[in-house]
């Protein structure tokens, strides 16, 4: 592949998502979901593992491209030497059946124009059988079946197992491409029209992004960020996927690849927070609904993810005809670490639930007993080791993280118990489990002679999460040990002025071999930290820094390279952007950003 990370765009319908090119090449699509098979895979392989490119004839990459204003339509411009063409590629919110559109308009000279789709069912591996049928071509290969049409028709023929076209538009002239899957035991969907379809899909997200209350100087970047979350929400449900792609390599040429499809219990209250900041009740409501049904039942059961539906088996495979992006090996999907012990995500579910009542979200009847059960289950297992936020594939530890975590969740036990005594519960318990909590990590996990936090009990190692100390209250940000561990993790963790989420040379704790890009969101949490202290210009200037990393079109990756300046992991990433939405709107107003 020679399109990086970076080089991606997104669209998207709420159900599943795209990645296109600045080659005007659509290089990964799952569909019906997020987490279904993948019918383009290129981004993972090559072309034959599945793409579809709309481009001038002979042209490489776009001149320019962008949004059409507020919203998730791509608008994507080639500069040739015979005129100007644009490209329009968005899904619309479907009704019942996923869309991919696609189109192209002349607005200059005349332009010779080829598209080239290869269809791959089950990540790239199985080639449909494709035959004409009322004009269009039909794709089919076992349970999936694709159509493809286009208005006003275009000649299309079959080459090398592909469906190609070429035609030529001039100024004002405009063809539209429609992609729709469907199950293939069933008929056809009804046919939608592209150009109501799209008007309809620019007035949808410029409503939605028109209910953002965030005026600061950073609205553009902030609304961008609000519109990625929005896209990565899985609209039946309320869940929202942490990236809608999987493998793509925390290091070039790595094993560090996991798939990210899923929804994670560790960015609810992060998420929670930046949907309510921004004035999002009704997606934030939506998130703490999902995340209630998730949860739902025996505590020892907890998981630290689920699918976009809530299921809770993600059993992780191997893939092995796909050679990884930038040969980066193995590709999975699922990911193992569903069966991990993660004490943190019962502070992170008993946050998310206390600022959910906070801000007025009416509780549902049966929550605070869903919260006492998980609350009665910590207070019996919160002394044990666990594999931390970072999901370790080393042996278990006393994460301090995990622990300060824990006392998150007796705490804000006690603060429901105050702000509503109608809420039955013993708080004087709950009280006497977070003085333990807070005791034990304040001597176990705090290295005195550097003045710091470690990364778990008894090792000299740092970690960036410890960043979080004063920001969920566990100690105020103008204590000495928090000012100390903001320091330490600036001394030992900072890559070329970006964060390490913790060291990955030598021993690496994480039990893999490799190393990593520098992680964003760890990046935030320094700027935040920072700014609690007081050094809010110092927390300016990093996060200045950090929106300057977004691509062409806004979008973040989970990780970032500060030699190579290149994005790294899963794409787009939705705590990166969880971590620039918090930020901004946390910074103050003074000064007017560029």
């Amino acid at each position: 592949m020679t399109q990086r990370i970076d080089d991606y765009a997104l669209i998207g319908d709420l159900q599943t998502a795209a990645l296109v090119g600045r080659d005007g090449s659509i290089d990964w699509l799952c569909l019906p979901r997020f987490d279904s098979a993948a019918c383009f895979a290129a981004i993972l392989g090559d072309e034959d593992n599945g793409h579809w490119r709309i481009a001038p004839k002979g042209a490489k990459n776009c001149s320019r491209r962008g949004y059409a204003g507020d919203t998730l339509v791509l608008e994507t411009y080639w500069e040739t030497r015979t005129g100007t063409v644009k490209v329009v590629d968005f899904m619309p919110q479907r009704d019942t059946m996923p869309d991919v559109m696609r189109i192209v308009e002349g607005v200059s000279g005349s332009v010779e124009m080829s598209s080239v789709l290869r269809l791959r069912f089950d990540y790239g591996s199985v080639v449909p059988w494709v035959r004409r049928a009322d004009g269009h071509r039909v794709a089919v290969a076992g349970p999936d079946s694709v159509w493809l049409r286009s208005e006003p028709e275009v000649k299309t023929w079959g080459q090398q197992f592909s469906t190609c076209s070429s035609f030529t538009v001039d100024a004002g002239q405009k063809v539209a491409f429609v992609l729709t899957w469907h199950p293939s035991h069933q008929p056809r969907p009804d046919l939608i029209d592209p150009y109501t379809a799209l008007e309809q899909c620019l007035i949808d997200w410029r409503d939605w992004s028109s209910r953002c209350t965030y005026q600061g100087p950073y609205r553009r970047a902030v609304l961008r960020s609000l519109i990625t979350l929005k896209a990565l929400t899985y609209a039946p449900t309320g869940g929202i996927v942490a990236a809608p792609t999987t493998s793509l390599p925390e290091e070039l040429g790595g094993v560090r690849n996991w798939d990210y499809r899923s929804c994670w219990l560790r960015d609810s209250t992060l998420t929670l927070g930046a949907l309510l900041t921004a004035g999002y009740v009704e997606e934030a409501a939506a998130w703490r609904d999902w995340l209630l049904r998730a949860v739902a039942g025996d505590p020892a059961d907890l998981q630290i993810m689920y699918g976009p539906g809530g299921e809770r088996r993600l059993p992780e495979m191997t893939l092995p005809w796909l050679r990884g992006h930038a040969d980066s090996s193995p590709v999975r999907i699922g990911n193992a670490a569903v069966d991990q012990f993660q004490l943190d995500v019962y502070g992170e579910v008993m946050d998310s639930l206390f600022r959910a009542r906070e801000a007025g979200i009416p509780a549902e009847r049966h929550a605070w007993n869903l919260q006492l059960s998980l609350l009665g289950f910590l207070e019996s297992t919160w002394r044990q080791p666990d594999e931390g936020l970072w999901e370790v594939r080393g042996r278990r530890r006393h994460f301090v993280h995990s622990k300060v975590m824990a006392w998150v969740a007796a705490d804000r036990a006690v603060r429901m118990l105050e702000v509503d005594p109608s809420l039955h519960g013993d708080p004087a318990r709950w009280r006497a489990m977070r003085e333990e909590i807070h005791a034990e990590v304040c001597d176990k996990g705090f290295d005195p002679e550097r003045n710091t936090f470690t990364q778990s009990y008894g090792s000299r190692e740092l970690d960036a999460a410890t960043l979080l100390i004063p920001q969920v209250g566990f100690l105020p940000p103008d204590d000495p040990r928090v000012v100390g561990t903001i320091e330490a993790v600036q001394a030992e963790l900072l890559h070329e002025g970006y964060v390490l989420r913790y060291s990955t040379d030598g021993d690496s704790v994480d039990g893999l071999p490799g190393q990593e890009g520098t992680f964003l969101v760890c990046s935030f949490w320094l700027a935040d930290a920072l700014r609690l202290i007081g050094r809010t210009e110092e927390a300016r200037e990093l996060f200045e820094r950090l929106v300057a990393l977004r691509n062409d079109v806004g979008l973040l990756a989970e990780e970032y390279d500060p030699v190579t300046a290149r994005q790294l992991g899963n794409f787009p990433q939705a705590f990166s952007h969880i971590g620039l939405v918090n930020t901004a709107l946390a910074l103050p107003w003074e000064e007017t950003a560029g």
